[in-house]
C-alpha cells in the first residue's frame, strides 16, 4: 500500500465512521516498533507502522486508523483525547476501533544477550543485560573483585 492509498483510506474511514473530514496526512513510519500507529499532537498527522499492515492486513490497519482518528478528532474538538479519558473510550467503542494493536511475533521473541559475572571472593553470580566495566565495580556483599564468565 502506498501513502496516497493510506491517506485515501484514512479519509474514507473518517467520513464514514466520524462524519468529519481528515484534513492532514497519514504516513507510514518504519521506525515505529512497539505501536501500531500514533497521532502527532503538533502536526495533527497520523503515523502508521507498516509492519502491522504487512503482517495482519487491511482489517488490522482499519482498526488502528480508527483508534488514531479518535485521538485526532477529539483533540481538534478540545475533548479528552488521551487513552484514560472517558470521551476517548466512549468514541472508540462507538466506532469499533482497536484498544491495542496485535503484537508482531518477530519483535516480541527477540532473545537478549545475558552477561554473566561472578565475585572472585564469595562466588555470588550476577546476570546483567548490559555489559559492565569490572574495573569500576566490586561485589555488593563482600567488596570482592568481579570477574566476567
Amino acid at each position: 500500500m502506498e501513502e496516497g492509498e493510506l491517506n485515501k483510506l484514512t479519509q474514507e474511514i473518517s467520513m464514514s465512521y466520524f462524519a468529519k473530514p481528515f484534513l492532514h496526512k497519514a504516513v507510514f513510519n518504519n521506525r515505529l516498533r512497539t505501536t501500531g500507529g500514533r497521532y502527532m499532537l503538533s502536526t495533527h498527522n497520523i503515523e502508521i507502522n507498516p509492519k502491522q499492515y504487512e503482517k495482519f492486513g487491511q482489517q488490522e490497519l482499519i482498526l488502528i486508523l480508527k483508534h488514531e482518528l479518535c485521538h485526532y478528532h477529539l483533540h481538534l474538538e478540545g475533548k479528552g483525547y488521551k487513552h484514560k479519558d472517558k470521551d476517548f473510550k466512549r468514541l472508540l467503542d462507538k466506532v469499533g476501533g482497536a484498544r491495542h494493536c496485535r503484537s508482531i511475533p518477530e519483535q516480541r521473541n527477540k532473545s537478549k544477550t545475558v552477561h554473566h559475572y561472578q565475585c572472585a571472593s564469595c562466588g555470588i553470580d550476577y546476570r546483567r543485560l548490559r555489559r559492565m566495566d569490572t574495573s569500576k565495580y566490586v561485589c555488593g556483599s563482600c567488596k570482592g573483585e568481579i570477574k566476567k564468565l
